[in-house]
C-alpha cells in the first residue's frame, strides 16, 4: 500500500466546512489535555467559556466589542496578504489612525457629529494607509524587505505615541497618567445599545467586510489584486499595473487597521493611551488566516477569537484556570486551519502495490 498526493482542482464549500469543523474539534481535543492538566474538566470549562461569552447580553455585547477591531485588523491582514503584500504592521496602523482621531477630534474643529465623526474615520483611514504606503514604496524602489519593515515601526510608532502622551498631547485632568486629551462630544461614536459597550464600530466593520467581499469578487481591482497575489510576472506580463495595484493595496490595507484604532478611542476609550491596543494588529493576523483570507469568514474568526478570550476570563474566574488556555484554545486552532488548508490543496490517494510474479 503507498500513499500519493494529488492536487485539487476545487474544494467544495461541503469539503472546506468539513475541513473547518474537523480542524476546531480536534483544537477543542487537544486542549483538552492542559484543562485537565491544571485540574479542570474540559467541558464544563468550554461551557463556562460559552457561558462567559454569550450567556447574556451584557456577555455578547462585550464580545462583539472584542471582535469589532480585531474584524478590521483581520480584514486589514487579509486585503494585503491576498496580494501577497505581507502586513505586519496593523498594531503600528492602529496606533496613527486613533493618533490622527484624537488630533481630529479632540476641538481642532468644530463640526455637527454627522459630519465629525465621518471626518475623523477619514483622518484615521489615510493616516493608516499612509503608514503602509510608505514601506511598499520602499519595497518597490529599494527591494526592501516590508515584514521587516512594517514590524519594527510597530515599536516606532508606539515609542512615538508614548512621546506624545507624555508630552504635548498629555491631558491636563489626568492627574498624572499619561493619556491624551479626550475626544469632543460630537467624535465620538454612538453606542448601539444604552448602558453596553458595543458601539457603531461594529457596524463599520461589518460594512467593510461586505465593500471588501464585493470589491475581491466584483470588480477589476477585486481581479488585478487576485492575479497579482497569484503570480506577479504574468499579471505584469498581462498588462497589470502591478505597483499602482500594491499601492492600492497597501492604502486599503493600512487604512483598515487605521479605522480599528478609531473604533478604539471614538467608541470606547475617549482618549488615546500606549496601552489601548492588548495586540489586536497582531491578532487580526490570527484571525485572517482562521478565515482562509475571506472576508466575510474573517468576521466569524473574530468573533470566534474574540469569544474565546472574553470566555476564557469569565471561565477563569469560576474555575482557577489560567485565562491564558484562550491562546492556547486560538494557537491550536490557527495549526489545525492550516493542517486542514493542506488537506484542501491535495486529496490523498491509497494505491495498491502489484507484486510481481
Amino acid at each position: 500500500m503507498s500513499l500519493r498526493l494529488e492536487p485539487r482542482d476545487h474544494a467544495s464549500v461541503s469539503l472546506k466546512l468539513t475541513v473547518s469543523l474537523a480542524a476546531g474539534v480536534i483544537a477543542l481535543l487537544l486542549v483538552a489535555v492542559p484543562v485537565i492538566a491544571a485540574g479542570g474538566t474540559p467541558l464544563e470549562a468550554y461551557w463556562l467559556m460559552l457561558q462567559g461569552a454569550f450567556g447574556s447580553m451584557f456577555a455578547l455585547s462585550e464580545t462583539l466589542n472584542r471582535a469589532t477591531p480585531l474584524i478590521l485588523t483581520g480584514l486589514a491582514a487579509a486585503v494585503a496578504f491576498r496580494a501577497k503584500l505581507w502586513n505586519i504592521g496593523a498594531e503600528g496602523q492602529l496606533y496613527i489612525g486613533a493618533l490622527a482621531a484624537v488630533c481630529v477630534g479632540s476641538g481642532l474643529m468644530q463640526l455637527p457629529p454627522v459630519l465629525m465623526i465621518p471626518t475623523v474615520m477619514v483622518a484615521g483611514f489615510l493616516a493608516g494607509g499612509l503608514m503602509m504606503v510608505i514601506p511598499t514604496i520602499i519595497k518597490q524602489r529599494f527591494g526592501a524587505d516590508e515584514v521587516v519593515i512594517t514590524l519594527l515601526l510597530n515599536f516606532v510608532v508606539i515609542l512615538f505615541i508614548q512621546m506624545l502622551v507624555e508630552g504635548v498631547l498629555k491631558d491636563p485632568l489626568s492627574m498624572g497618567w499619561p493619556q491624551s486629551v479626550p475626544l469632543i462630544a460630537e467624535a465620538k461614536l454612538p453606542k448601539l445599545l444604552p448602558r453596553l459597550r458595543m458601539h457603531w464600530g461594529l457596524i463599520t466593520g461589518l460594512v467593510a467586510a461586505l465593500i471588501l467581499w464585493l470589491m475581491v469578487r466584483k470588480t477589476v481591482l477585486g481581479f488585478e489584486i487576485r492575479a497579482v497575489g497569484e503570480n506577479k510576472a504574468a499579471a505584469r506580463f498581462a498588462g497589470i499595473p502591478v505597483d499602482a495595484t500594491m499601492l492600492k493595496v497597501a492604502l486599503i490595507s493600512g487604512g483598515l487597521a487605521g479605522l480599528a484604532g478609531v473604533g478604539e478611542v471614538a467608541g470606547v476609550k475617549d482618549y488615546l493611551s500606549s496601552d489601548l491596543s492588548p495586540g489586536f494588529g497582531y491578532s487580526g493576523i490570527v484571525v485572517a488566516m482562521l478565515a482562509g483570507l475571506s472576508p466575510v469568514g474573517t468576521v466569524i474568526a473574530a468573533v470566534f477569537v474574540a469569544a474565546v478570550f472574553v470566555g476564557a476570563d469569565s471561565m477563569s474566574r469560576a474555575t482557577g484556570i489560567s485565562s491564558y488556555i484562550a491562546d492556547l484554545v486560538v494557537a491550536l486552532s490557527l495549526l489545525c486551519v492550516l493542517v486542514g488548508s493542506f488537506f484542501l490543496r491535495f486529496s490523498v490517494k491509497f494505491e495498491r502495490r502489484q507484486v510481481g510474479a
